[in-house]
């Protein structure tokens, strides 16, 4: 895989998203990591999944953070190549939200998207 493919799939988080899943596992006996996975379904065509997790997959990539650990497996990353995971704290509530540039339509709930 060339330059260009490798940071194309490449996913990051930002300091308020590193801060919040820090303070979730933290919370949490026994669980290392917040899954994100993307799964068929939703009113968009797929959806994000969001799980505590204890233990890594052997088809995991992991991203660290100032203490936060995000694991998305092989399939997942393919939908999410490019996308920033954020933490959002405003009068709608709190939420994790990823912008993934390859979606081209979401929903309102902001956990479903098509490509």
């Amino acid at each position: 895989m060339g330059a260009d493919a490798k940071s194309a799939m490449k996913v990051e988080m930002t300091d308020a998203a590193a801060r919040r899943i820090a303070k979730i596992v933290s919370g949490e006996a026994g669980k290392t990591a917040l899954r994100v996975s993307v799964e068929g379904g939703g009113c968009s065509g797929f959806s994000y999944k969001f799980d505590l997790v204890d233990a890594r997959n052997d088809d995991d990539v992991a991203i660290e953070k100032d203490g936060a650990t995000v694991l998305i497996d092989d399939l997942s990353l393919v939908y999410m190549g490019g996308s920033v995971i954020d933490f959002v704290d405003d009068l709608m509530g709190q939420s994790f939200q990823i912008r993934n540039p390859n979606a081209v339509a979401s929903c309102g709930c902001g956990t479903s998207f098509s490509i």
